[in-house]
């Protein structure tokens, strides 16, 4: 045995050095295929200019439910100069602290189809309306359209019969054409207000429907719904009124947000409606981060620019899901190096092996989490949860790095303190896994998978086993266990997100059931 002992020390830089070279080309690897640049036929230049955006002028910090309700020239002077780059038109959606869109418009050469608000409130109701028909009629070399009324129906704030009362009332007072603009299922469902309108306004985003549409159907499903109401509603025209896709958030059935979708929707949209001669609108010029707090994550990323109005690539040229990947390469890659040289030596070849790839499994997980936090962390909760989530991982990742290591000096006192607060880490990651199972179950559809954040302590207790309290454990394993299948079935089983949490949760019950198999031991 002791004539073995020296050629096992031989292999294990080598080994050492391969393992972490596997490592660094699997961040790469990673890294790269989340951000790789992809080509696709621009949709727009500054020779060829899309129709019209929709536009709600609010800075990243602000939103409509601010008070005092503040909105800031600048901003929108700025942002109308940027869209008249792309587009002949925009559309609004109120008309209170928008006085000055019309002007501004006219300053660079836009047109305007104006919106008023209508809700359940009859006082602002038509406060909003009225407003609306006098910018309208003051403004008639810009507003090519009066839009009475957004989705109010989908609301269930006014009922048909009062819509169309209050469409009569503009139709009356103002000389441009006049509609109403709601999900297309709403205008079959109150027949009454499309006689009411000069044209129909249908609002069609697949990965909002009932029966959400991926992106390889997307478009074909929008070209149905609108030979649909062409050949019902004719001769009245018909504007798709809303159209896009999302660049972040959670995955709906077989629809999945990303910028590269977002660009393959919008530019094959728009090459479809340009050859049909359709009439159309695109959701929406700029990021509204304050969206987020009642559509979810996703509601934040329907914009062709983000809220700092930086390009995302949507329209025209290359485009990327993750444009910054080497700065999220290069953090990781310094996590990974900085976890090998606080772990030390290895204690064996096999541990010189894993190593290298346990550290750049632990750096992968921190990195994807902070990447989805980043983007879908909304409220001041969510970012002290994302926040403990990430400190746990880190503390499982030094604690398992310093598994495979050798113990001599303050690595041996670390490690002494992490072992005997293992079961507590498992506990508190079992908790964390349990919680947001329920969530994912009864109300998920607001909510981000946190696969990234529970896959490193699911693993490494999994193979590496820890004691814990066995009633606490027992529980835990069994609300994770239970959840695989209801929120499977709730996400659709080709929800590759929902997958991916399924398998962390069953690696998580695994590993809270090998602790209470070690109890018994």
């Amino acid at each position: 045995m002791d004539r073995l002992m020296p050629t096992a020390a031989r292999w294990t830089l080598p080994v050492y050095l391969l393992a972490c070279l596997l490592a660094l080309i699997g961040l790469g690897a990673l890294w790269y295929g989340l951000g790789k640049p992809v080509h696709l036929a621009d949709a727009a230049s500054p020779t060829h200019k899309l129709q019209c955006a929709s536009y709600t002028p609010f800075d990243k910090d602000q939103s409509p439910f601010d008070q005092p309700f503040r909105l800031r020239p600048a901003r929108m002077d700025a942002d109308l100069a940027l869209l008249a780059e792309r587009f002949k038109c925009i559309r609004t959606y109120s008309m209170t602290g928008l006085e000055a869109i019309p002007a501004l418009a006219r300053k660079h050469g836009l047109k305007v189809m104006l919106g008023a608000w209508v809700n359940a409130n009859p006082v602002d109701t038509e406060k909003e309306v009225d407003l609306l028909i006098a910018a309208a009629n003051a403004n008639p070399d810009v507003v090519s359209t009066v839009i009475v009324g957004n989705e109010a129906l989908l609301r269930k704030e006014v009922t048909g019969e009062r819509l169309a009362g209050l469409i009569a009332k503009v139709k009356a007072q103002v000389k441009v054409p006049v509609t109403y603009a709601d999900v297309w299922e709403f205008w079959l469902q109150h027949p009454q207000v499309a006689p009411a309108v000069d044209f129909l306004t249908i609002h069609l985003l697949p990965y909002w429907e009932d029966d959400p549409r991926g992106i390889d159907d997307a478009l074909a499903h929008v070209a149905e719904v609108r030979r649909v109401f062409g050949n019902r509603f004719a001769p009245k025209n018909i504007l798709i009124g809303e159209t896009g896709w999302p660049s972040e958030g959670r995955q709906r059935e077989t629809a999945v947000p990303s910028r590269v979708n977002e660009a393959r929707f919008i530019r094959g949209f728009v090459a479809m409606a340009e050859a049909n001669g359709w009439d159309y609108n695109l959701i929406e010029a700029f990021d509204q981060p304050w969206k987020r707090a009642s559509e979810g994550a996703v509601g934040g990323y329907w914009g062709l620019y983000d809220a700092d109005r930086q390009d995302k690539g949507v329209l025209e040229g290359p485009v990327s899901n993750l444009p910054y990947w080497p700065q999220w390469l290069l953090a990781c890659g310094m996590l990974m190096a900085a976890l090998l040289l606080l772990a030390g030596r290895p204690a064996t070849p096999e541990a010189a092996f894993l190593l290298p790839l346990l550290a750049a499994f632990g750096a992968a997980c921190l990195g994807l989490w902070g990447e989805l936090m980043r983007t879908h962390a909304r409220f001041a909760g969510e970012w002290v949860w994302a926040l403990l989530l990430a400190a746990l991982n880190l503390l499982v990742l030094v604690h398992g790095v310093l598994a495979l290591t050798r113990h001599e000096g303050w690595r041996a006192r670390l490690f002494a303190w992490l072992q005997a607060r293992a079961g507590w880490l498992l506990l508190a990651a079992g908790f964390a896994a349990a919680v947001s199972m329920l969530a994912m179950v009864f109300d998920p559809r607001y909510r981000s998978f946190p696969t990234a954040a529970l896959a490193l302590p699911a693993v490494v207790y999994l193979l590496r086993p820890v004691a814990t309290a066995r009633a606490e454990a027992a529980l835990l394993a069994l609300i994770v266990g239970a959840g695989v299948a209801p929120q499977l079935f709730r996400e659709g089983l080709e929800n590759q997100q929902a997958w991916s949490w399924a398998v962390v949760s069953v690696l998580m019950v695994g590993a809270l059931w090998r602790s209470l198999r070690l109890r018994k031991a």
